[in-house]
């Protein structure tokens, strides 16, 4: 259990990233009808508390139109194996259960939004949902 005295604690903030596990992902990250973004990290990953503030920034900024979740590759390593990551950190945008955008390394936040913006933003979401209720629509 993460505590204040815990050496994995991460940066203090708005409850906008969630920690998911190898056993909640699928319905955390899979499932979510939001496209999620993962940041893979660990305790002893600089680079990863480096970034933190920027995926906290950009979740906020799309509040309610993004997820952002960590996982910690310590801890977890069916995932991690799962989507290749082998250096930290990792950040995976996911859409409709896909992996759509993967940042490898440290960046900056405009970096990330530039990644990422196309996938969460109001016309993209709309189109997807459109696309959705339309196929679903010409089912028999």
């Amino acid at each position: 259990m993460e505590g204040a005295g815990d050496a994995g604690a991460r940066l203090d903030g708005p409850p906008v990233m969630d920690d998911v596990t190898d056993a909640s992902f699928e319905r955390e990250v899979l499932e979510s009808r939001l496209p999620v973004i993962v940041d893979f990290w660990a305790p002893w990953c600089k680079p990863c508390d480096a970034i933190e503030p920027h995926l906290r920034a950009i979740a906020e900024a799309h509040e309610g139109r993004v997820r952002l979740v960590r996982l910690n590759v310590d801890r977890e390593v069916g995932v991690p194996g799962r989507y290749g990551v082998l250096a930290l950190p990792t950040v995976i945008l996911f859409v409709d259960g896909e992996p759509r955008s993967t940042v490898f390394g440290a960046h900056s936040r405009a970096h990330y939004e530039r990644t990422f913006e196309p996938h969460f933003s109001a016309r993209a979401l709309e189109s997807r949902h459109a696309d959705i209720a339309d196929s679903n629509a010409h089912r028999p």
